[in-house]
């Protein structure tokens, strides 16, 4: 296991994030554990013995085989088997308190919205979703449209989420706008413009981690996710590079997930970079990011107005007097599409589940009643 998430031989299960209502729902007999990495069938895990490695139980394939989103993830909370041969295995995954769970991504069609609709967990029982988006120097904006798919599935996640603005030495000049821009489609949260290469920020960073708080840091490959790290951490536990000459665009160096225990407490899971942002499974998420659309739509003429063009739509003057972007409104629409395909995919999947069980049923009824005397 990587020396980065080894903690000292010292150190308890509660500088690791775990309390009462996690002890409450560990099976009898099993070691907890946390999920700090993830390869091929075990994951490598942080416990009162140590680092160790265990290969997942019959029943947790089990369940992950009919459901994906059961799969034991980065911040899972687990309980361990101690086998006769000295190896353990991974039999229990206890409820998450939070998941990032990220969806297939919808793609749009003649025919509509298309893709997968299987879920993924990026991270689970997090509390601090960091949002990291780079201010490229080359082009002096901010991918707006991420920011605000991110902080939905953040939102849904149940953790809190904070946008940093990276690479703020870059963009000296037209930061203020930036900011104001970042703060334009992320309401009622916190957003930060932080570069870790000469610390700024990084300790106001570090504050939303005290304690055993756990953040997860999301962004685009070249965002400075690994290198925000490395700061937090204040040595490099994770490899970086810089962004390509000539596009501006990063590498990836970040190939996995992995729980990073912090010497000044807290932990903090660096992902890959996301190409891929689906919505999963989505409630609030999307009405979150949007609340202030939503506020604005609360004054329509008409409780089910769509905001095209119908007469006394509040949201289409706002952006007629400049209140609104339009950029917002298209934003949203996309988004409140996808979720509701997400949903309608969801759903038939259940409803083919449920039509298959009842199958099986019915066939070892009519097998029953035939082999009566």
């Amino acid at each position: 296991m990587s020396s980065s998430i080894v903690p000292s031989s010292s150190s308890s299960l509660a500088a690791l994030g775990w309390d009462d209502s996690f002890a409450a729902e560990l099976p009898d007999g099993l070691l907890p554990a946390r999920v700090a990495r993830v390869d091929r069938g075990a994951a490598e895990v942080l416990s009162t013995e140590g680092p160790l490695r265990a290969h997942y139980g019959a029943r947790v394939r089990r369940e992950a085989a009919a459901d994906p989103v059961a799969l034991p993830c980065v911040g899972d909370w687990v309980g361990l088997r101690r086998l006769a041969e000295g190896r353990f295995e991974l039999e229990a995954l206890l409820p998450r308190r939070t998941a990032f769970v990220r969806g297939g991504v919808a793609r749009v069609s003649r025919g509509g919205l298309s893709g997968d609709s299987q879920g993924q967990v990026l991270a689970a029982n997090v509390d601090v979703v960091f949002v990291a988006e780079p201010a490229l120097h080359a082009t002096d904006t901010a991918d707006l449209g991420r920011i605000e798919r991110l902080l939905a599935l953040a939102w849904e996640s149940g953790a809190q989420p904070v946008v940093l603005l990276t690479k703020a030495d870059l963009v000296r000049e037209s930061l203020e706008f930036l900011m104001r821009e970042v703060a334009s489609v992320a309401p009622g949260v916190d957003a930060y413009a932080i570069s870790s290469i000469t610390g700024e920020g990084v300790d106001v960073v570090r504050g939303h981690l005290q304690g055993a708080r756990t953040a997860v840091v999301l962004g685009a490959s070249g965002a400075g996710k690994s290198t925000l790290v490395n700061a937090l951490a204040g040595t490099e536990v994770m490899e970086t590079q810089q962004v390509r000459a000539g596009d501006g665009r990063g590498r990836h160096t970040t190939v996995h997930r992995e729980l990073i225990v912090l010497a000044g407490g807290g932990l903090v899971i660096d992902t890959p970079g996301i190409r891929r942002i689906g919505l999963y499974d989505m409630n609030e998420g999307v009405d979150m990011v949007f609340a202030d659309l939503e506020e604005i739509a609360a004054r329509c003429r008409f409780g089910d107005c769509r905001h095209d063009s119908e007469p006394g739509c509040a949201v289409l003057a706002a952006i007629e007097d400049g209140t609104l972007p339009e950029r917002r409104l298209e934003s949203w629409n996309k988004l409140q599409r996808e979720a509701v395909w997400m949903a309608s995919r969801s759903d038939a999947r259940l409803r083919k589940e449920l039509q298959n069980k009842w199958k099986i049923i019915h066939k070892e009824m009519r097998k029953t009643g035939r082999n009566r005397p």
